[in-house]
């Protein structure tokens, strides 16, 4: 059972991990989320994709826009992987960026900009897998509020699996799930992580809300509380560090 990272390293590694589960169980649809504002997502990508070494030239991994794109594949120019923008293209400039030889895919922080696309270029891609690392696709500004966006989140967004997820709720609490895991709220007591609850779906901001104001943690079979370091503030500090 994943404990709480200690480090941002920790925490990529946990994903990886969880993401080869989710693979192996035959997922096609997997989402990695690391909720941190300061967080720069080059540095994360750059841990997460030797997840996929095994695939070289069959991975394909694509960023929001053309600059991003561009600005990887000089970084990377010694790579085996394709390195594509999703683009606002029409529909068949979309189709040619899937190719029949591509047989996974990382989408690396699309947002709800670029939903409509990345929705259509998952159509494109079928039943092979994909994967989302730190998307960010549900802004209300941009893709409303109303039916279109409820028909959005029911026909395209559910369908993904949150495979990995880490967000701070406040300065003491955090989410956490780590697959094949449940979902977890952790609350710091005296200087320690307490796991508090356990549930199969991911919490509402009220669920979550009635389980830390009970703040009752969890035991152990022989009754001691379930006691992990404090670790969540270390790791704000060392992204915090890895932002500057």
């Amino acid at each position: 059972m994943a404990e709480l990272p200690k480090t941002l390293e920790d925490a990529i590694a946990q994903s990886r991990e969880a993401v080869k589960s989710a693979l192996a169980d035959g997922m096609t649809r997997i989402q990695v989320d690391f909720l941190f504002p300061e967080l720069k997502f080059m540095p994360v990508a750059e841990q997460f994709i030797p997840l996929f070494a095994e695939y070289e030239s069959r991975l394909k991994i694509f960023f929001a826009d053309a600059g991003a794109a561009a600005l990887a594949r000089r970084d990377w120019a010694d790579s085996p992987f394709k390195v594509e923008d999703i683009g606002t293209g029409r529909t068949a400039s979309l189709e040619t960026k899937i190719q029949p030889e591509d047989e996974i895919f990382l989408f690396i922080a699309p947002t709800s900009v670029e939903v409509p696309q990345l929705e259509k270029l998952c159509e494109i891609i079928g039943t092979r897998p994909f994967i989302l690392l730190n998307p960010r696709l549900e802004d209300s500004g941009v893709v409303g509020i109303g039916y279109a966006a409820r028909e959005t989140r029911r026909r395209f967004i559910s369908t993904i699996e949150s495979c990995y997820y880490l967000r701070p709720v406040d300065d003491e609490s955090a989410l956490f799930r780590c697959y094949p895991g449940d979902w977890e709220v952790w609350l710091e007591t005296n200087d320690e992580y307490q796991k508090i609850a356990e549930l199969p779906k991911r919490p509402s901001g009220d669920e979550i809300d009635v389980i830390l104001m009970k703040g009752q943690p969890q035991t152990t079979t022989d009754g001691t509380p379930v006691k992990k370091a404090s670790v969540f503030k270390s790791l704000q500090r060392f992204i915090k560090a890895l932002s500057s």
